[in-house]
C-alpha cells in the first residue's frame, strides 16, 4: 500500500494567501545582509512557490555594474547561502526579472533611474506593481532614503501600496531615536514603516505564544504564583570580527538588549490579544514594555553588569582580548557583555525577577529562554544516591537547535525511591522532519503581504528606549575599570551579584 506523501507543515501558510505583484527595492544590495540572508531568502520563496506570481527584484548600490553582472552576482550568493541545493530552473526564472541600479543613496538622478525600472515593469504589466523598498543599508542612510523617496514622489503608488523595511538599529538613543521617527512620519504613514527584527521570524520565538495560548497546561501556571524567576540569554561564542568600528559604537546593549532580547521578553510575558491582529498582539508587548519601571541613576548599578573579554580560548584556539581587536581603540568602554535585572511591575508577574544576558566570547553560541517553576513544598525524596527533586524548568531554545525542554523530576529504577530530573525535548528537525523557514523568509512574505505582527511599532520603539536609554546615561558618568572575563568562558563572576539567593546562571 502506496505511503501518501506529507505536506511539509513549516511552509505551511507562506504560500497559501496569494500576495499582490510586488517589485522588492533593496537599497544595499550588494552588501552584507543582501547576499548571504536576503537574496538567499528570495530563492527559498522561489522554491517553494510562495513569491507573487509576478515579482520583480532590483538591487541599488554604489558599485557600478549591469544588470547582468548583479544577476550574476545574486546566483553566486542563493548559491553559496541558500538552505537547499539551488534548483537551476527556479533560479534562472526568478533572475530573470532582477536589475540593478548604481547610485550614492543621495543623489537625485538615482531616484530619476530607479523610478524609470520601477515603471518600466508596470507598463510590460499593466498593472501597478506594489512596492517595498528594504534599507539594507547603514543607519545615518535611513533618514537621506525615505527623504529622497519623498521628493521623488515615490512613497505614493496610485492603485498600488508601498512600504518600507528598516533594519535595525533604530537610533543609539531615545532622542536620535524619537527623531528618526518624526522624520519618518513626515514621508510615511506608521502602516508603511516596517521595522525588522530577524529574532521575530524565528519559528521557536513565535512557537512561545503557541506553547502558551495553544496549551491548556502552561497559562494556568504562567504567573507569579508558580514562576520563581526567568533568564533569557544570547551568548555568541564568536568576537566581533572586522565589526570593530560599528561594535565599539553600539555596544551589546545596543546591539542585543534594546531590540532583540527586549522583545523575546515582551512575548514571554505578554496577555493573550484578542485576536492575533497585528495591532492586536502589538498592543499587548507595548503594555508589557510599559510595566517595566524606567532605571534610574540610583537602580542602574543594583541592576546591571557589563563587562569585556579578555584574552582566552575560544573556536579550539587562543584568541585576543577586545582592547587587541583590530580597530578597538586601546581605553574603549564598551561593553561585550551585558546582565540585566528587569521586573514586570503587573498583576501577572509582580515580583518574578527577569534576568537578561548577552556577551561575545562566551562558552557557546546559544538563544533561550529558561522558565523556572517554584519548587514543590513537601521534599520526601531524599533517598541516597538520589539528585533530589529540582524545580522544574522549560526551555525554549532558538538556537543553535530550535526547540522546547521540559524537565521533570522522575524515579530512578530500582527498590528505593530514588529521584533525578530528566527532560522531555520537542525539536523542530525530529518533529517535523525538515529545516525551519529562515527568519527573513517569513519576515519578507509578510511584508510583502501588510502584515506588520512581527514588525516593531513605533510606540514599541519608544518604550523600549525608555529602558535602555537610562542605562547608557549612567554608564556614561561611571568611571574606573570595567569587569572582565575571559574568552570561552561563561562571563563575568559579577554577574552572579545580580541573582537572588538560591538562584544561579544557567551554564553556557
Amino acid at each position: 500500500m502506496a505511503i501518501a506523501e506529507q505536506e511539509n507543515p513549516l511552509i505551511e501558510g507562506l504560500e497559501r494567501l496569494p500576495v499582490h505583484p510586488t517589485t522588492m527595492v533593496i537599497f544595499g544590495g550588494t552588501g552584507d545582509l543582501a547576499q548571504r540572508k536576503l537574496l538567499p531568502a528570495f530563492y527559498n520563496l522561489a522554491h517553494e512557490g510562495a513569491l507573487p506570481e509576478r515579482f520583480n527584484l532590483i538591487g541599488v548600490s554604489r558599485a557600478e555594474m549591469s544588470h547582468e553582472d548583479y544577476r550574476q552576482m545574486a546566483r553566486e550568493s542563493m548559491k553559496q547561502y541558500s538552505r537547499r541545493p539551488c534548483d537551476e530552473q527556479v533560479l534562472s526564472k526568478l533572475l530573470e526579472r532582477v536589475r540593478y541600479v548604481p547610485g550614492m543613496f543621495d543623489d537625485n538622478s538615482m531616484y530619476e533611474r530607479l523610478d524609470a525600472e520601477l515603471r518600466e515593469f508596470d507598463e510590460e504589466a499593466g498593472i501597478p506593481f506594489n512596492r517595498v523598498f528594504y534599507l539594507s543599508t547603514a543607519p545615518e542612510f535611513f533618514p537621506v532614503i525615505i527623504g529622497k523617496l519623498g521628493e521623488h514622489d515615490l512613497e505614493r503608488r496610485d492603485g498600488a501600496e508601498v512600504r518600507v523595511v528598516i533594519e535595525k538599529p533604530f537610533g543609539t538613543r531615545l532622542q536620535e531615536a524619537l527623531e528618526l521617527m518624526r522624520f519618518g512620519h513626515s514621508v510615511l504613514d506608521e502602516s508603511q514603516i516596517f521595522r525588522i527584527d530577524h529574532y521575530l521570524g524565528k519559528e521557536t520565538v513565535q512557537n512561545m505564544l503557541a506553547f502558551r495560548f495553544a496549551n491548556g497546561m502552561f497559562e494556568p501556571i504562567w504567573n507569579r504564583n508558580f514562576i520563581d524567576y526567568v533568564q533569557i540569554t544570547a551568548a555568541e561564542d564568536l568576537g566581533i570580527g572586522r565589526r570593530a568600528g560599528y561594535y565599539d559604537h553600539a555596544g551589546a546593549l545596543r546591539d542585543l538588549v534594546q531590540n532583540h532580547m527586549l522583545q523575546l521578553l515582551t512575548l514571554l510575558c505578554m496577555e493573550p490579544p484578542v485576536t492575533f491582529s497585528a495591532d492586536d498582539v502589538r498592543d499587548e508587548k507595548v503594555k508589557v514594555l510599559h510595566a517595566i519601571h524606567a532605571p534610574t541613576d540610583e537602580t542602574v548599578p543594583q541592576i546591571t553588569v557589563r563587562a569585556q573579554y579578555t584574552a582566552g580560548m575560544a573556536e579550539g584556539k587562543e584568541v585576543p582580548g577586545y582592547l587587541d581587536e583590530e580597530g578597538v581603540p586601546p581605553d574603549s568602554r564598551t561593553e561585550t557583555y551585558v546582565a540585566l535585572r528587569l521586573e514586570v511591575d503587573n498583576w501577572r508577574w509582580a515580583g518574578v525577577p527577569i534576568y537578561v544576558r548577552t556577551g561575545k566570547r562566551l562558552a557557546r553560541k546559544v538563544t533561550e529562554i529558561a522558565v523556572q517553576l517554584k519548587p514543590v513544598p513537601h521534599l520526601a525524596f531524599q533517598a541516597e544516591g538520589s539528585v533530589g527533586v529540582q524545580p522544574n524548568m522549560l526551555i525554549m531554545t532558538l538556537q543553535p537547535n530550535e526547540g522546547v525542554s521540559l524537565s521533570l523530576g522522575a524515579k530512578i529504577p530500582g527498590t528505593r525511591m530514588r529521584i533525578r530530573p530528566v527532560n522531555m525535548e520537542f525539536l523542530y528537525g525530529t518533529a517535523f522532519l525538515s529545516q525551519s523557514p529562515e527568519a527573513y523568509e517569513r519576515l519578507i512574505m509578510d511584508a510583502m503581504r501588510g502584515d506588520a505582527t512581527l514588525f516593531t511599532r513605533d510606540d514599541e520603539v519608544r518604550a523600549q528606549w525608555r529602558i535602555c536609554d537610562p542605562i547608557l546615561q549612567a554608564w556614561g558618568s561611571e568611571d574606573g575599570a570595567l569587569p572582565t572575563y575571559p574568552a570561552g568562558s561563561s562571563g563575568p563572576e559579577e554577574a552572579n551579584r545580580l541573582l537572588e539567593d538560591g538562584q544561579r546562571w544557567r551554564a553556557i
